[in-house]
């Protein structure tokens, strides 16, 4: 096809141009254009072309005039066109495809000249929802493909103002807060955006549209958000991001609420009803747990039996309370464990439950699974009776209470002696002790971060944690002996053994702890090295983990000679759920502790910081911040390589908790 002497009109940044050829080749054109200017443009570009050829001339002036002219003139018949009209004639017919002379003809009601066909295809791309222009045809649009544009369409204005009126309420947001906010519809919509944004990034749902809210309020700060959101009320200002990250759920639902309002109600004398559970209310248990505790779940009795020693290890029986398939087993089974952090908890159960009911307070009846386990007097088990029990708790003790009483107190010294065989038992069989102080975090009231450090070895937690690991040990021994499924924690062997008995050495025990095995959560019952226990489960901790629920059930099920609470199959989907969920959890702790170890140390620029040198290589030296227990790396300083075992100095250069960032020197 020829173009010379055609006034064509093509697409040029989205406007329509008019323009006339003056050269025509096989693909292109040159032509000049309404604006005065000289163009070579493919042929596929142009959109329409005059039926006519106009005479050339010479008077560029008059050419840009009529072009120009011709220009106004067609935009004025656009308004003429209505197109919707145009459509619902042509929308029904078939193949629906159409010759733009064709189409202009209808929307004017009369032969169409040039000027009406021009004017026609720009009402085509002015107004995509009725129609598509496409290789010079026009495509008349199904009904239903009208719907989803002008669907899409609204959407977009939608989109449009919410960011020209979200923009501006996030900058003024961003440059003042504004306490007891009124939320605006907008701001509202855009906070929920932003929040978004800020935890998933380019994962979030709208991401682009969170970017261009940002981009228009003049903002590209990466923790712009945070900020608005903090300022906005939404979030405080040490918000707990990896948890709201991985959606660990905070609140418990309407149905599991109401489950545990109604065992509120239950009468605890109604335990000693149960022809299956023993009444043990005639001993006399004690607690040990620290002292800001509120969920208490296991108890201790101890009693002379023949100069051999009953010690009673007593559990809250939660498994009483929450049972597969209740709302209070489907939370459990979401959250997989408490999760603790300084500034709080995020507990498995719901508070009036864990800190209530289930929790063995001192002079209350309560529900509790029992391990008579009859030790000699060198701590060799010689007889285990687990039953369904009630207790009532006649002392409660904090650590450091139990610790200073723990020499004159009759039964406390001995549960100590019994303790220190036990742990040496475990010792000869390859146990690791491997003690590491843990990092207590603290939080006044005006915000400032405090750290100091516990031993986590004393007397009082070590009698605890060597009788929990005792019970523990029972009851899978109890449940594999039977053949039954259940959950248990094995452990293969240690390769390298560095710290062997009690040695209690930081360097030493921070060099074990990384050639440790990796732990298993398997069906069956194996061995596991890091305590010295052919085979394990978890028990003792029913109002905080999932596991020891779970083997609960399965323990209470055997006991009242009854079929396995849960099957083989059932064991293998729960491994799954907790490995998933407790992972999780322990993720969102470490992050968090971190996140208040860079507060703290915010505080702390330019300060020398003691550390223990771990590992010195070739190229870095690891090291251990002992004040906070932080692992830091630094390349190796000019001049000498630290030696390993050794305590040096290094420099806080700065710390940045909202920006996961710290950097230290020599």
């Amino acid at each position: 096809m020829t173009y010379l002497g055609k006034r064509i009109e093509y697409l040029d940044g989205g406007r329509f141009i008019c323009g006339i050829v003056l050269e025509n080749q096989a693909k292109r054109v040159h032509l000049i254009n309404q604006n005065g200017r000289e163009v070579n443009l493919p042929t596929s570009r142009i959109i329409h072309s005059s039926a006519r050829s106009y005479p050339p001339t010479t008077d560029r002036e008059l050419m840009m005039h009529e072009l120009r002219e011709t220009h106004e003139r067609r935009n004025t018949l656009m308004q003429s066109i209505n197109l919707e009209e145009l459509w619902n004639i042509v929308c029904e017919e078939e193949g629906s495809t159409f010759e733009p002379d064709f189409l202009a003809e209808l929307a004017f009601g009369q032969t169409a000249d040039d000027d009406m066909v021009a004017a026609f295809m720009r009402c085509v791309f002015a107004d995509k929802l009725y129609f598509r222009y496409r290789e010079g045809r026009i495509k008349a649009h199904t009904v239903d493909q009208v719907a989803q544009i002008r669907h899409q369409f609204d959407k977009e204005k939608q989109e449009e103002d919410l960011i020209r009126n979200g923009s501006r309420l996030i900058a003024q947001l961003m440059s003042q807060p504004v306490p007891d906010i009124q939320m605006d519809p907008w701001l509202e919509e855009c906070l929920g955006i932003l929040r978004d944004y800020y935890l998933y990034g380019n994962e979030a749902k709208q991401a682009d549209l969170a970017r261009r809210l940002l981009k228009e309020a003049q903002l590209g700060g990466p923790h712009d958000p945070f900020h608005i959101l903090v300022n906005a009320g939404i979030w405080g200002k040490n918000e707990n991001l990896p948890l709201l990250r991985h959606d660990i759920p905070v609140s418990f639902s309407l149905a599991a609420r109401q489950q545990a309002e109604s065992i509120l109600q239950s009468d605890p004398r109604a335990l000693l009803d149960d022809p299956g559970r023993v009444d043990l209310t005639h001993l006399a248990p004690l607690t040990i747990d620290g002292l800001t505790t509120l969920d208490f779940d296991d108890a201790l009795t101890i009693q002379d039996e023949d100069g051999n020693h009953l010690v009673g290890i007593h559990i809250s029986d939660v498994a009483h309370y929450v049972r597969p398939g209740d709302p209070l087993f489907q939370e459990a089974m979401q959250r997989g464990t408490s999760i603790y952090f300084p500034e709080g908890q995020i507990p498995m159960l719901p508070r009036h439950l864990s800190q209530g009911v289930c929790s063995l307070i001192q002079n209350e009846l309560r529900a509790t699974f029992s391990f008579m386990i009859l030790l000699s007097p060198e701590a060799e088990v010689l007889r285990v009776r687990i039953m369904p029990s009630v207790i009532r708790v006649a002392r409660r003790l904090t650590y450091e209470e139990a610790d200073r009483i723990i020499d004159r107190d009759p039964e406390l010294r001995v549960l100590d002696m019994l303790r220190k065989k036990l742990r040496s038992r475990r010792l000869d069989n390859g146990a690791l002790l491997l003690p590491f102080p843990d990092v207590n975090i603290f939080i006044d009231s005006c915000g400032k971060v405090h750290v100091n450090l516990a031993r986590t070895d004393t007397p009082a937690r070590t009698l605890i944690s060597e009788m929990m690991i005792l019970a523990n040990t029972e009851a899978a021994r109890y449940i594999s002996d039977r053949m039954v499924p259940g959950l248990f924690r094995a452990q293969g062997p240690l390769k390298n053994r560095i710290v062997h008995g009690e040695d209690d050495d930081l360097f030493q025990n921070t060099r074990q702890r990384k050639q440790i095995p990796r732990g298993e959560l398997l069906t069956t019952a194996g061995s596991h090295s890091g305590l010295g226990v052919s085979q394990y489960t978890t028990v003792t901790s029913p109002i905080r983990r999932l596991l020891d629920l779970v083997m609960q059930h399965q323990l209470n099920s055997i006991i009242r000679r009854r079929q396995p609470c849960f099957s083989d199959e059932m064991c293998k989907d729960f491994t799954s759920v907790i490995t998933r969920t407790v992972t999780t959890a322990n993720n969102v702790r470490q992050i968090r502790n971190r996140y208040w170890l860079l507060k703290y140390l915010e505080d702390r620029k330019g300060q020398l910081l003691d550390a223990l040198v771990i590992e010195s290589g070739p190229k870095r030296v690891f090291l251990l911040l002992t004040d906070i227990l932080m692992e830091v790396d630094l390349p190796c300083p000019p001049g000498h390589k630290p030696t390993p075992g050794s305590m040096v100095k290094i420099r806080l250069i700065k710390a940045d908790a909202l920006d996961n960032l710290v950097r230290f020197d020599w």
